[in-house]
């Protein structure tokens, strides 16, 4: 890897420290561990997903959403003929179109350009244009067999993991999700909603994400965020794309069958432009989109002016509409913000109707987005004084188009959320996420996120308070407290409980395991990967040997460390992981084949 240091430039944040990508692969590699493992993890495999670049050109615009897809899993085996368990560490990168082209031919890199590029305020007309035409013109020319392998999507599948119907899904927001498969991360193939590419030959209706045309290569452009119904199993997600009518939406049943393809890439009405769209809500019987004043208008190129910007003066919008109906879509307004992640989403009956209620990692400005490029933030997209919390809205889907309430349940910053998934769609007590002692996410500056703290939010009990309270509109807040004044009171309790980790080591986002005859929604664990930044050197990269751990968390007490598996590399600082039990493991569909690098 190049010295950037030695040649006189700043080495790029995201090629420093725990951010930097790491180029060693473990198989299956067994890993020693202290403390107890409990016996719901046996058979089972924690994973997470995260952007690590094919190649270090550290000089280049770079962005937390770009590079490429890799998995990070350790899968707890079961021993047999014992009721022991070994931990197994595992590494691989998700076999994308553009990884897989890149990979025969680096040459090509990078294939699309960075959304830090499409950030900038002011980018040359010609530069743009010229990316344009390379990245058109490297598709084809991969396409006719001249360069490299035909890459047909763009996705790098870096950014979140889902298991849905027997199949383990990675997703990211420029195209459809990719199958993989569990415990050896081996990439599968392109899931287009009926079935996946490597899957059996079989006699299913032909519907897909997409179709035909540029406007179909846009419609499988899925969410990152697909939401399942553990109820019905039903997959929901939708396809954001700068084409007319800008969004559209699909839901994919468990067990296809032709019934199901009028439900795929069904238009949502009222989008008036293009947006840049993570995530939304879905309730049992309700789906929200969020509408905010983040426009991606490939036209501002030009225009000399930014494909992605943020209008302070703008206002976020929430559409409303029955699952099925998206016709029906009734839109509430609100002050400017950003949503990179819901929650949480569930319906209320009431005397006049249905309310729906929704929970938000809500920030009150744009600046993050730039951060993550290694950007400063323009004046306009990081005012007012920035703050990421966990909020709350409610809208009455039976009554007048008003949002009735919202306003933050806490002050303590708060992004990465999880919600057991048994629990999603119903009033759940408990929610968890990431926090910092220092700074929060919607300040910290150029790339810096740093989370020391994992929080459990007791969420009906704040809201019970916040009838007393009736906090008000918008910049109201239940839980004025700050972190550091939750830590100092110590209360078993609080309905706000924080483990915090060891000075200089830092935690990714977590997953709930439950505990099989567990007797409260917080009878389980949780579990992410740590890392502890002492192991960096006097540059502040991190040499060969530094290693990452696994721990295993009690959620009931939010303190105890039940055991802690030492990994043989670090896992770089990434996006999304989750858990996946012995039952998902082993129901998992038939594969015929596995993409490869051959």
């Amino acid at each position: 890897m190049v010295d950037v240091e030695k040649e006189g430039k700043v080495k790029h944040p995201y090629f420093s420290g725990n951010y930097a990508p790491i180029y060693t692969f473990q198989q299956a590699h067994p890993c020693e561990f202290e403390g107890t493992i409990p016996a719901e993890f046996v058979g089972g495999q924690y994973v997470r997903n995260g952007s690590n670049a094919l190649q270090d050109d550290a000089h280049s615009d770079l962005h937390w959403f770009d590079g490429d897809g890799m998995l990070s899993g350790v899968f707890f085996k079961r021993i047999s003929n014992s009721s022991g368990v070994r931990p197994m560490y595992s590494n691989r990168y998700i076999l994308t179109d553009v990884h897989c082209a890149t990979a025969q031919n680096p040459l090509i890199s990078p294939i699309t350009a960075s959304v830090t590029t499409l950030l900038k305020p002011v980018v040359p007309q010609l530069r743009l244009a010229l990316g344009l035409i390379r990245t058109l013109a490297v598709i084809f020319a991969s396409i006719m067999n001249l360069i490299a392998r035909p890459i047909r999507r763009i996705s790098t599948a870096n950014t979140n993991l889902i298991y849905h119907d027997g199949r383990v899904l990675a997703t990211n927001d420029v195209g459809p999700p990719m199958r993989v498969y569990l415990p050896s991360l081996q990439t599968v193939g392109w899931f287009q909603g009926n079935r996946a590419e490597g899957e059996p030959q079989t006699d299913i209706d032909g519907s897909h994400f997409g179709g035909p045309s540029v406007e179909g290569f846009c419609k499988e452009m899925t969410t990152a965020h697909p939401h399942i119904d553990h109820q019905t199993g039903e997959l929901l997600l939708f396809h954001s794309t700068f084409i007319f009518p800008f969004v559209h939406y699909s839901i994919v049943a468990p067990g296809w069958s032709a019934k199901h393809a009028p439900y795929l890439n069904q238009p949502v009405p009222g989008f008036t432009s293009g947006k840049l769209l993570h995530d939304f809500g879905v309730s049992h019987k309700h789906t929200v989109m969020i509408d905010p004043p983040l426009a991606l208008h490939p036209s501002n190129i030009s225009h000399n002016r930014p494909v992605i910007s943020y209008d302070p003066h703008g206002q976020t919008r929430f559409g409303v509409f029955p699952r099925y109906c998206p016709a029906q879509i009734q839109w509430y307004e609100t002050d400017p913000c950003c949503v990179l992640h819901t929650v949480n989403t569930w319906d209320e009956a009431v005397p006049w109707g249905t309310r729906v209620n929704l929970l938000v990692c809500r920030m009150n400005n744009a600046a993050p987005l730039y951060h993550m490029g290694n950007l400063d933030a323009p004046p306009q997209a990081s005012s007012p004084a920035p703050e990421c919390r966990l909020y709350y809205y409610q809208f009455p889907a039976d009554g007048p188009k008003q949002i009735t309430q919202q306003w933050a349940l806490s002050a303590i910053p708060f992004e990465f959320p999880h919600i057991p998934h048994h629990l999603e769609m119903t009033p759940a007590r408990f929610v968890y996420g990431c926090s910092m002692t220092q700074g929060n996410f919607a300040a910290v500056q150029k790339s810096s996120v740093k989370i020391d703290c994992l929080v459990k939010i007791d969420v009906q009990r704040l809201l019970d308070q916040a009838e007393i309270l009736s906090p008000a509109q918008v910049t109201g807040c239940v839980d004025k407290r700050s972190i550091n004044e939750i830590l100092a009171t110590n209360d078993k309790d609080d309905p706000i409980q924080v483990f915090a980790l060891p000075y200089g080591w830092y935690a990714q986002e977590c997953s709930f395991v439950p505990r099989i005859d567990g007797t409260s929604e917080d009878d389980g664990w949780l579990v992410t990967y740590v890392f502890d930044e002492s192991q960096l050197d006097v540059n502040g990269d991190a040499p060969a040997t530094a290693r990452s751990e696994l721990w295993i968390i009690d959620a009931r007490n939010m303190r105890d460390v039940t055991a802690k598996v030492v990994l043989p590399q670090r896992v770089p600082y990434g996006m999304h992981g989750d858990w996946f039990s012995e039952e998902q493991i082993l129901s998992q569909r038939e594969v015929n084949d596995f993409r490869s690098l051959d």
